[in-house]
């Protein structure tokens, strides 16, 4: 159970850090949401990696790398924002799907 309580702060909060980057914010900001999803998901995937889910461990890891800021992916402010917004409905989606399997068992 407190393997899924991480799972849920950690995708909430890179939620709503990933909704704030449709703002406009400074220029930090952006780097901050960088580090922090970049350890978000690397957290992610290994947890994913200890329930056997190679899949969910598979998209965290591509996520970590899209996300890493030591080699900056550049796809432009609009691309960015569409990025953004796919991954922050994506992990809501994987709460709500990750709680109906919990609750099936």
């Amino acid at each position: 159970m407190r393997m899924i309580n991480n799972q849920f702060i950690i995708k909430i909060g890179l939620t709503i850090f990933l909704l704030l980057c449709l703002f406009n914010m400074p220029y930090g900001f952006y780097q901050f949401v960088r580090f922090f999803a970049l350890i978000g998901f690397a957290i992610l995937a290994y947890q994913s990696y200890q329930q056997s889910k190679e899949i969910e461990m598979s998209i965290y890891i591509s996520l970590a790398l899209l996300f890493q800021p030591f080699f900056k992916i550049a796809l432009g402010r609009e691309l960015w924002n569409i990025v953004d917004v796919v991954v922050g409905i994506g992990l809501i989606i994987s709460i709500f799907m990750n709680r109906k399997t919990t609750d099936n068992k």
